[in-house]
């Protein structure tokens, strides 16, 4: 009797083994089929083309497909409530942005919780926005403009591209901390935001420099500054905003997140892979020629550096005052 007992513990035992190596055979091998990728913008910004330099390094690294959806809508919040609600696999993330930091603070009744929905994995880029001007602005610096703007309370508008975005938080920053009253015109997009800078009916912006600088070398627009701490690599002859305002910063970023529960494995995959593939000199000299730079971070980092955004951007809207009306 005790000979059975044993050989069915032993089989028992060997039963366990095979369906524990089964099953981390089957996380290792992840991903075994597409990976969507969701933009919560439209196709042809800065963070769809950013997603698209990583789906591509990521598919050839994995031998997966990473398919992009654009999602757009409600400053970044439809794509976000989409990939919230998602099985947490692995094969539904997100390529969140500033906004969804500045959300929070901005949105009273969002459907989905940074902290709650979502199990951050790695920032992917960071970047500064840049300061442009209209020609015609009498402003050719920093200075000048501060200078303008506290002559003229109130006359002077800043367009951005929407309602939350990091192009409407970084005007509104430059408010609170140069004791200006430049008014924000909000748009449908950095394209109809730039196009009424250049017609005069904005007279400045905070705009990424993927999407301002063209126009600043063809001599529709005037940049001033940048709003990083340091000066961008991309425009070394720009100074920063901090270099007239001590301590300003506002960053523009992209990451990307799983839904809330998806396995560690497949996480720590994922982390493993966008180090490797934001390592690829030709995925950092891509990114820098958008005006960005390549960026990595382990998911816990990476969840410290969201909290401190999210931080930040509530004492702004707090400070400023700023609505989505």
């Amino acid at each position: 009797m005790q000979k059975i007992r044993r050989r069915l513990a032993a089989a028992l035992c060997a039963l366990a083994s095979g369906l524990a190596t089964g099953t981390a055979l089957a996380q290792g091998a992840y991903p075994t089929k597409p990976v969507k990728l969701v933009v919560p913008y439209p196709p042809g910004g800065p963070t769809d083309i950013v997603a698209r330099v990583v789906a591509q390094r990521l598919q050839m690294q994995t031998g997966q497909p990473f398919v992009i959806e654009n999602l757009p809508g409600a400053g970044g919040n439809t794509g976000a409530a989409a990939v919230a609600r998602a099985a947490p696999d692995g094969y539904t993330l997100l390529v969140a942005t500033t906004a969804h930091a500045i959300n929070p603070a901005l949105f009273k009744n969002l459907s989905y919780q940074f902290g709650r929905d979502f199990a951050p994995i790695s920032q992917l880029t960071s970047g500064p926005l840049v300061v442009v001007v209209n020609p015609a602005l009498p402003a050719k610096n920093m200075a000048e403009l501060i200078a303008l703007a506290k002559a003229k309370p109130g006359e002077l508008n800043f367009a951005s591209s929407g309602n939350g975005q990091s192009t409407h938080l970084a005007g509104e920053l430059f408010n609170a901390t140069a004791g200006t009253k430049i008014r924000h015109v909000p748009y449908k997009g950095s394209a109809p935001a730039l196009t009424d800078t250049m017609g005069g009916q904005t007279q400045l912006m905070f705009d990424t420099m993927l999407s301002a600088m063209p126009h600043v070398k063809g001599g529709k627009l005037r940049a001033l500054a940048v709003t990083s701490a340091q000066r961008s690599p991309a425009a070394p002859e720009l100074p920063t905003v901090a270099e007239t305002l001590p301590g300003f910063e506002a960053i523009a970023w992209n990451g990307l997140l799983a839904p809330a529960g998806t396995p560690r494995e497949v996480l720590a995959r994922l982390s493993t892979e966008l180090r490797t593939a934001m390592e690829q000199p030709e995925v950092r000299e891509r990114f820098e020629a958008q005006g960005f730079a390549a960026a990595w971070n382990t998911p816990e980092a990476f969840a410290g550096f969201i909290q401190a955004e999210i931080d930040k951007w509530a004492k702004v809207v707090q400070v400023s005052g700023a609505t989505i009306e």
